[in-house]
């Protein structure tokens, strides 16, 4: 049977440096670069869709045919008199920078509209970002979270990445707690340590994974860099499996949101819980010796 894969969030304009110091236009963002490298990996038995809002301008015309000739199904709806968000990346050593443009973005009207979730049914999976609740005012916010409540009332699994962006957010506090309130009912949490160290005060991996699982979190992936992924799922024995060695680092952008496509397309299939993060870490691997959110990848591991 042919399950949905939906991510929810902002796609925006990406201005990337080149080698020759020149930028070039793509577009990118954390939930549809998900959706991007899940579909890059996935078979047939992978339906993979772009949940957002676009303007009604040439640029968003661009961007929907773009989503679309990726093999993403793009659910957007359009926004007259708006258009989409822009970022710059700045790039030092591999580690890179952002400027953004976003504040009157079409996407942060994404739930205008939406009495539920199109197009999914129990065993089907939605995937969200603290970015996709940070862009939303409150009401906004608040719609998204009955939506996806809605959703797994009808036996939709829920994964959640805390994508921590404290610049996005009104105060560290409401980030802290709207990113524990969505925690506390997903099925999954792929959070990144050094983000929820920096922001929680977590002292370890561990301390991290423990956190999640203690708000109700099912399943709870730690994502390190380049250092040990940390999981644990259901009451089974937490499991730490080591990423591949990278000989260069060219640019980490989008690395965690390729380690989420592989990743969930890999748990989706049925692998294990180790097998799934091998298949996140092959395709993140791959996309940190690139520059740019988007890179060509091989099939993951599954």
């Amino acid at each position: 049977m042919t399950r949905t894969l939906m991510t929810i969030g902002e796609c925006m304009v990406e201005m990337a440096p080149g080698d020759d110091g020149r930028f070039a236009m793509g577009f990118a963002g954390d939930m549809f670069n998900s959706a991007w490298y899940a579909r890059q990996v996935a078979g047939d038995r992978l339906r993979v869709a772009f949940l957002s809002a676009i303007g009604d301008d040439a640029v968003s015309a661009e961007m929907e045919g773009f989503i679309r000739a990726a093999g993403v199904e793009p659910m957007l709806s359009v926004v007259p008199g708006k258009s989409v968000g822009l970022y710059l990346i700045s790039l030092t050593n591999g580690e890179r920078s952002f400027s953004y443009w976003r504040s009157d973005s079409a996407a942060r009207r994404l739930t205008d509209g939406l009495d539920r979730l199109p197009g999914l049914v129990s065993g089907d999976w939605v995937l969200v970002s603290g970015i996709t609740l940070a862009i939303l005012d409150d009401d906004r916010r608040a719609r998204l979270l009955e939506l996806l409540h809605e959703a797994k009332s009808r036996g939709v699994l829920i994964a959640f990445d805390p994508n921590i962006r404290p610049r996005l957010w009104d105060s560290a506090e409401e980030m802290c707690r709207q990113i524990m309130k969505t925690a506390a009912f997903s099925d999954l949490v792929l959070p990144s340590f050094d983000d929820e160290a920096t922001h929680f005060g977590d002292a370890s991996p561990e301390a991290t994974l423990a956190r999640y699982r203690a708000a109700g979190t099912a399943s709870v992936v730690v994502k390190n860099g380049a250092g040990p992924v940390m999981a644990s799922e259901g009451s089974s024995p937490p499991v730490t499996v080591h990423p591949p060695e990278i000989p260069a680092v060219v640019d980490t952008t989008a690395a965690g949101d390729a380690f989420n496509g592989g990743f969930l397309n890999a748990f989706m299939a049925g692998a294990s819980l180790t097998d799934s993060i091998h298949a996140g870490c092959a395709v993140a691997a791959q996309v940190i010796g690139a520059r740019g959110a988007l890179v060509p990848v091989r099939s993951a591991r599954t």
